[in-house]
């Protein structure tokens, strides 16, 4: 647990919450088919409501802020302490899981529930927890190294099972607190103190990954632009199921600048293609680049000027399917010259842990509600003498 896990109030900690883990937390029950509560965020609607309104001191532990100077991470937490206060949800019904890196820190310093786990498993740790406390807000703090190398199994399984889960990844393009190594996310040819003579691997690109496992909700952003940062947060936590959020994250020490280009006013505009639902897709200096379908069924920047205006596209990141998100996704797949952030890919399908609950709830209807300690001794049991 966080060092600064809260005390629970007005009831509704986490020993509360759903009956049996698998229901609306008392008073938020909502019948199907009726629409949530004005501004509640979809995936929260049996989350409880705070009873008083909260602020971005209220999710700051008293724990010492320890990251690199210059560090990305500073920012994204800044973000997201000032982001959670308009969830409107009770500290104590808020968990943030990490596995192991120097972004997977962050529990220590939300002043809510948490775990620092182990290397990989953050997402299947949260799995679990989404899955048998709906009436929690479950976060996962992960990194490049982190998600992809050993835990790459779990996130992608936590992906395509569709839990109720928010993974946000923040992608340096480097192992920074092993100090230095590539990871799954360098460039070929990266030189670190794990390949002097350059790397050999090709790289993951994580929203193409997640876009593969069938992810419902796939975003990226950017750790210095706060605004932009923060409406995607705000869109993950609207969506009902799991959601994936990479995040471009500067380490000064180990690999500086390495999305430079994104963040120059000199060049930012002409590189990065900001997504926004139903708004033609322009960049560049005065809108002047667009996107099309290619011959072969992906996407290319082309000049709005010289091209059918009807040929240009306008973003649809509600299309259930998936190659529009991934042909937006291969843009920036050799370099960051044509880089989209915003949400590429948002569509509804059931949850797992709402299908679990379902499934459970039928089973005890038909079954009665079952007795563990006879589970166990029945069956295929022997005694050893």
């Amino acid at each position: 647990m966080s060092e600064a896990a809260p005390t629970p109030r007005n009831g509704s900690g986490p020993l509360n919450g759903a009956a049996n883990g698998h229901g609306p937390a008392p008073g938020n029950e909502r019948p199907i088919g009726t629409a949530p509560e004005a501004r509640r965020p979809a995936s929260l609607t049996v989350v409880p409501k705070a009873p008083e309104k909260l602020a971005t001191k209220d999710f700051k532990s008293d724990q010492e802020v320890r990251w690199c100077p210059g560090c990305g991470d500073y920012a994204i937490l800044a973000a997201f302490q000032a982001f959670l206060p308009e969830l409107e949800v009770p500290r104590e019904n808020v968990a943030v899981v990490s596995g192991i890196g120097c972004s997977s820190r962050l529990p220590y310093y939300m002043d809510t529930y948490g775990m620092h786990s182990i290397h990989g498993r953050a997402p299947a740790i949260a799995t679990g927890l989404a899955s048998s406390r709906p009436d929690l807000s479950v976060w996962v703090i992960t990194g490049d190294g982190d998600a992809l190398s050993i835990g790459g199994n779990h996130l992608i399984h936590a992906l395509r099972r569709n839990v109720n889960i928010k993974i946000l990844l923040f992608n340096n393009r480097i192992y920074g607190l092993t100090k230095g190594q590539y990871s799954p996310t360098s460039e070929q040819g990266k030189i670190t103190k794990s390949t002097p003579f350059g790397s050999l691997d090709n790289p993951f690109n994580p929203v193409s990954l997640a876009l593969g496992a069938e992810a419902t909700f796939v975003a990226r952003s950017i750790d210095s632009d706060r605004k932009h940062l923060t409406s995607v947060l705000r869109a993950a936590a609207d969506h009902r199921g799991a959601a994936f959020i990479e995040i471009y994250q500067n380490c000064p020490i180990f690999n500086d600048d390495a999305f430079a280009p994104l963040k120059d006013a000199s060049s930012r505009d002409d590189q990065l293609i900001r997504l926004a639902a139903g708004e033609p897709i322009r960049f560049g200096a005065d809108g002047r680049q667009g996107l099309r379908a290619g011959r072969y069924g992906g996407l290319e920047a082309v000049n709005v000027a010289d091209v059918d205006p009807n040929s240009l596209l306008t973003h649809d990141a509600g299309r259930d399917d998936p190659s529009y998100a991934f042909g937006l996704s291969r843009l920036d797949a050799a370099a960051v010259s044509h880089t989209p952030i915003g949400v590429f890919r948002q569509v509804e399908r059931p949850s797992y842990d709402a299908l679990m609950a379902q499934q459970i709830r039928e089973t005890q209807t038909k079954q009665g509600e079952g007795d563990l300690a006879s589970l166990l001794a029945d069956g295929d049991t022997w005694t050893i003498r």
